[in-house]
């Protein structure tokens, strides 16, 4: 009988046990993950799944704003290749000073990242609330995460001798030459070696003279098509995409978006490319004789682009193929036009892919696999109208993404490009702090 009492009693002493266990759990557990979920270094970014960028975003805006301290340069390395106004001419301290990005600049819009960086550090607080914004300027650089260095070396490239023979290119490494002298007598470049500084280079000839100086900051890049590694890679830069130059399709409602695209597959482009772009030219003869592939060899003037933006909008499928480095403009057209990219290069990086599942809307083949012939045009037309029906829905859900404004809209490619800055900061300062203390070579690189 005792043996029974003690039993009973070892029993309820456990039960009491297992329901304080489970209170514990649901109270004291459950405040441990509400502080953990902060700490997280890349604000959630690798667990994005099929709707991504919603609790990404929304912890993203849980945070303050990246704190940005950007040098006031000179307006001839910004704004004066845009409005022609003397360097005596202060910068623009406000949006109401800035000029607009210019409708005739064609094509060099695509390149146009830097110009949209920098003005988003220029928008007030009547233009966009602080929660609208993941990075804010800040005028004392004790109190900055990052140091932004608003040199339009892209557009000083296309505008100063382009052919790269021109006198005026003297102009482009002048600019060079002159901005490495202001950050190497800046204290806080100095303080780093430039690691938490972030310069937007977006095309490939961009700092072409005097990059590889710059190969411990944080570069903004369109690819690493013209960087050696010990230059530019993923651990340290940031992709970006580049600025679509169709028109975005905002009124894409059809009632049947499947049959309202009768075109298979879409490309107009340049087809004499350099590098890994000559595989455009083997992809006209593989695509050739297909009544539903429309493959244009063009140029991009004005009339080009229009003709490009209907052909995008009446197919299914586009057709991206490298340019004269891994990626081109023509894949963000494409996915502001909802027409289903077919990506083929080898060696392409992808802007936003911490958050951002590109299979969830996109097609890859290797360049082999493209290059036999039928194959591609037998992929694509065993497409089920569901499946494309998926990926097109999720082209839209995404598209805005690669959309630029000013001021900046919240989770579009400016705020997204601040976002992916940050997570590029823990690397930085790992490097700032090693390198101070470090008496001989990095003995594992």
């Amino acid at each position: 009988m005792a043996s029974l009492t003690r039993t009973a009693a070892s029993l309820a002493g456990l039960l009491v046990l297992l329901i304080s266990f489970t209170v514990y759990i649901s109270t004291a557990d459950l405040g441990s993950r509400r502080f953990s979920l902060p700490s997280l270094p890349l604000h959630s970014s690798f667990f994005c799944g099929p709707a991504p960028c919603a609790a990404t975003a929304a912890l993203g805006r849980q945070m303050p704003p990246l704190r940005v301290y950007m040098y006031d340069l000179p307006r001839r390395f910004n704004f004066a290749m845009m409005d022609h106004r003397p360097d005596t001419d202060p910068p623009p301290a406000t949006g109401k000073d800035i000029p607009p990005w210019p409708p005739s600049a064609g094509i060099k819009k695509q390149h146009s990242v830097e110009y949209w960086m920098t003005v988003s550090l220029l928008v007030s607080e009547e233009e966009a609330s602080v929660e609208e914004r993941e990075a804010v300027r800040v005028r004392d650089g004790e109190v900055a995460d990052v140091f932004f260095v608003p040199f339009f070396s892209s557009l000083s490239f296309n505008s100063h001798g382009r052919n790269m023979t021109d006198p005026d290119t003297e102009i482009d490494r002048k600019l060079q030459v002159d901005l490495l002298d202001i950050l190497r007598k800046s204290d806080y470049w100095q303080r780093s070696a430039g690691r938490d500084h972030v310069l937007p280079m977006q095309h490939p000839n961009a700092f072409r003279f005097l990059r590889d100086q710059l190969n411990a900051s944080i570069l903004v890049v369109a690819d690493f098509g013209r960087y050696p590694k010990s230059l530019s890679n993923l651990n340290k830069d940031v992709v970006a995409p580049y600025v679509h130059v169709v028109q975005s399709f905002m009124d894409d409602d059809s009632s049947d978006p499947f049959e309202s695209r009768p075109t298979l597959l879409f490309f107009r482009g340049r087809t004499v490319r350099k590098d890994e772009g000559v595989v455009r030219q083997r992809l006209a003869k593989v695509l050739a004789g297909f009544d539903d592939v429309h493959f244009e060899d063009s140029f991009a003037t004005g009339e080009g682009i229009k003709a490009s933006t209907l052909g995008m909008r009446s197919s299914k499928f586009c057709l991206h193929p490298a340019g004269d480095t891994p990626s081109s403009c023509r894949l963000f057209d494409a996915i502001v036009s909802h027409c289903v990219p077919v990506i083929i290069s080898d060696h392409i990086e992808l802007p936003f892919e911490t958050e951002l599942d590109y299979t969830e809307f996109s097609f890859f083949f290797s360049v082999n696999k493209a290059l036999q012939p039928g194959y591609l045009v037998a992929q694509l037309r065993a497409v089920s109208k569901d499946r494309w029906l998926e990926l097109w829905k999720k082209l839209k859900a995404v598209s805005h993404h690669y959309e630029f404004h000013y001021p900046p809209k919240r989770d579009d490619a400016v705020n997204m490009l601040w976002r992916q800055v940050r997570q590029k900061l823990p690397t930085a300062k790992l490097a700032e702090h090693r390198s101070r203390r470090l008496k001989i070579p990095d003995w594992w690189n």
